[in-house]
C-alpha cells in the first residue's frame, strides 16, 4: 500500500532542495522566524477589499499586505485558494485542488502577492481543505468515473453528515497520491509556506467528532481512522522533505494524543494545532457570566490547559466567530452601540467597557494562549459587522462580504485606537521571548479584584479585568529587585483609555519579609506591562 506513497516522498526529497529556501527580513539578511513567534494573519482575498464585490489578489497585494507589514504579522493565511463553486462556501467545498480560485485573478498575480510578501519577510500560509470534497457531479471528482467510490468511500460512509459534502478513503493509494500531489503543487508551484489542515477531528475519526467528549479510551479506540492518520504522517513527512522549514497546523478539538510529535517518535508531525477551546471560552464568558462574575482561577486555566510539548496557536477569534449566525468579541461587547457611539467626541459606557476589555482579551490570549497567535483580518480594529457572503437569503448581496477599513483610518472614530493598540502589542511580542517562555509565573491571583499578576519572558504583566475596582498602593511580591516602569498600557490615551498612569513613573522593589514586593497604582479594566530597566 504505503510503496507508491514513500516513492513520491522520496522523489519529492530529491527534487525538494531546489524548492527550499530561506526567507529574509529586509534589516540585515538575517534567517527569517528562526527565534520568533508564529503571529497569523488570517484573511480571505475575496472579501478583503472595502468595496462591495469580490477582491482580487492585485487588490490584496496592493491594499491589504501593507496594512499586515505595518501591523507587525509575520505570516499570513489565506482562506478559500483551492477553486470552489460557491462563492458563500468560505472555500469550503473544493471542486478544483490544482486550481487558485479564478474569481481571485491569474495564478500568476497569487504567485506575485506570495513573492512579495516574502520579500518583505512574510510567510504565507494556505488554508488547505482535504478533509471532505464537494458533491456536485458538474464540478469536481464526485463520480469522476460515473461511481461513488473513485476518490471517496461508497454509500452513506462517503457523505459527511453535516457538511452536505463527500469524504475521502485514506485507505486508497491513487487518493493518498492525489491529495500529496496537491501538497506538493501547492508547495513547489506557487511557494506556500505551509498549510493549516481543515477538519482534521473530522478526518481522524468515523465519528468525525460528534460526540459528547473525549477521553483516553476513546482515541485509539473507537471509531479512529487509521488511514486518514497515516495519511497525515506522510503529508508531514512530505512537506518537511520539500522544505525544512515549512509551517503545518492541525484544525483539531480532539486533542489527539501525538498530533504535534515527530512521525519517528510515533506521532503525526504537526508542528502547531489550534487552540480551539480558547475563542469559545472568550464567547461564553462574555455570553453567559455578568462581570462581576469572571474567575481569575478558570481564566488562567483554560488559557494555559496544554501541554508543553503541544505547540499551540492561541486565538481570540477567527473567522468562525465572525460568521453570520455568530458575532466577533467587539461586536458580543458593543453591538448596536459601535453603529452610534464610536466617535471620538461621544461618551458611551457600553464603548468604554467593550474598548477596554477588547484590549485585554487579546493581550490575556496572546500572553497565555500559546506558542503562536492569530488575529481574523479587521478583528484587530474591532470590525463592527459579521461576514455574511452573497446568498439568496440576503438578495446576493455583498455588504457583509467585505472589510470596512475606512473606520480604521479616520482619526475621528475609536477603532484605530483598537488597531494602535494590536501594534503595539504585537510589536512588545516580537521585542521579548513571552511566547517562548512556556507558561506564565504567577506572582498575584487575586480573586476580590479580578487581577492575575504573572512574570512572562522577562516582563511583569497586571491584568484587572474588574468593572470598577482601581486600587492606590497595590502591593505584590516580585522575583528580584530593581527599578521597574511600564512599557504598555492599555489605559493609555493613545489606546482610547483613560490616561490615568503617569508613563514616566518608575516603581522600585522594596524588600520584605525575606522577598521583593511592588506598589502600582492597579486601575481597572487594564493591563499593564512592566520592565525592569535597571537594578
Amino acid at each position: 500500500f504505503r510503496s507508491g506513497v514513500l516513492a513520491l516522498v522520496d522523489e519529492a526529497q530529491a527534487l525538494g532542495a531546489g524548492a527550499r529556501r530561506l526567507l529574509f527580513l529586509r534589516d540585515g539578511g538575517r534567517a527569517k522566524g528562526i527565534n520568533e513567534p508564529l503571529l497569523i494573519y488570517e484573511c480571505h482575498i475575496g472579501m478583503a477589499q472595502e468595496k462591495e464585490g469580490v477582491g482580487t489578489y492585485k487588490e490584496f497585494e496592493d491594499n491589504v499586505l501593507p496594512h499586515i507589514i505595518q501591523g507587525g504579522y509575520n505570516t499570513i493565511q489565506i482562506m478559500a485558494i483551492a477553486e470552489h463553486p460557491y462563492y458563500g462556501s468560505f472555500g469550503y467545498h473544493v471542486s478544483n485542488f490544482f486550481a487558485p480560485s479564478s474569481r481571485f485573478g491569474t495564478p500568476e498575480e497569487l504567485k506575485h502577492l506570495i513573492k512579495t510578501a516574502h520579500d518583505a519577510g512574510v510567510r504565507v500560509i494556505m488554508d488547505i481543505v482535504h478533509s471532505h470534497t464537494v458533491k456536485n457531479l458538474a464540478e469536481g471528482i464526485n463520480r469522476l468515473d460515473g461511481t461513488d467510490d473513485l476518490y471517496t468511500h461508497p454509500g452513506g460512509r462517503g457523505e459527511h453528515p453535516q457538511w452536505d459534502s463527500k469524504l475521502f478513503n485514506y485507505g486508497k493509494n491513487e487518493v493518498i497520491q492525489f491529495l500529496l500531489s496537491n501538497i506538493r503543487y501547492w508547495m513547489e508551484e506557487f511557494h506556500f509556506d505551509g498549510f493549516r489542515f481543515d477538519g482534521v477531528t473530522s478526518m481522524m475519526y468515523w465519528h468525525h467528532g460528534n460526540i459528547e467528549s473525549f477521553d483516553q479510551w476513546k482515541f485509539f479506540r473507537d471509531g479512529v481512522e487509521f488511514d486518514a492518520i497515516t495519511y497525515l504522517q506522510l503529508a508531514n513527512c512530505l512537506m518537511k522533505k520539500i522544505n525544512a522549514d515549512s509551517i503545518s497546523i492541525a484544525e483539531d478539538v480532539s486533542g489527539m494524543p501525538g498530533l504535534t510529535s515527530p512521525i519517528d517518535a510515533g506521532g503525526i508531525g504537526f508542528d502547531y494545532r489550534l487552540g480551539m477551546g480558547i475563542p469559545d471560552y472568550w464567547i461564553k464568558l462574555l455570553k453567559e457570566v455578568g462581570d462581576d462574575y469572571w474567575n481569575v482561577y478558570q481564566m488562567w486555566h483554560v488559557l494555559n490547559d496544554r501541554l508543553p510539548m503541544v505547540k499551540t496557536v492561541a486565538y481570540a477569534e477567527s473567522h468562525d466567530q465572525a460568521l453570520v449566525g455568530d458575532k466577533t468579541i467587539a461586536f458580543r461587547l458593543m453591538d448596536k452601540e459601535m453603529y452610534f457611539c464610536m466617535a471620538t467626541n461621544i461618551g458611551s459606557d457600553i464603548i468604554d467597557r467593550g474598548i477596554s476589555l477588547h484590549k485585554m482579551i487579546r493581550m490575556f490570549t496572546i500572553v497565555n494562549g500559546g506558542q503562536a497567535y492569530m488575529n481574523f483580518m479587521g478583528n484587530e480594529f474591532g470590525h463592527p459587522e459579521w461576514i455574511d457572503f452573497p446568498r439568496e437569503g440576503n438578495g446576493w448581496s455583498y455588504k457583509h462580504a467585505r472589510r470596512q477599513w475606512s473606520l480604521m483610518k479616520a482619526d475621528y472614530l475609536k477603532y484605530h485606537f483598537l488597531n494602535d493598540f494590536d501594534e503595539a502589542m504585537i510589536k512588545l511580542i516580537r521585542q521579548y521571548p513571552v511566547m517562548q517562555d512556556l507558561y506564565g509565573w504567577q506572582l498575584n491571583m487575586d480573586e476580590q479584584n479580578h487581577t492575575i499578576v504573572e512574570k512572562k519572558g522577562g516582563l511583569i504583566f497586571v491584568f484587572n479585568f474588574h468593572p470598577t475596582a482601581c486600587i492606590a498602593d497595590y502591593k505584590f511580591y516580585i522575583p528580584e529587585p530593581g527599578v521597574y516602569k511600564i512599557i504598555l498600557n492599555s489605559d493609555d490615551l493613545k489606546f482610547g483609555g483613560f490616561g490615568r498612569l503617569d508613563p514616566n513613573q518608575e516603581f522600585f522593589a522594596m524588600p520584605k519579609d525575606g522577598h521583593y514586593e511592588l506598589s502600582i497604582y492597579n486601575v481597572n479594566r487594564t493591563v499593564l506591562v512592566l520592565k525592569k530597566v535597571r537594578d
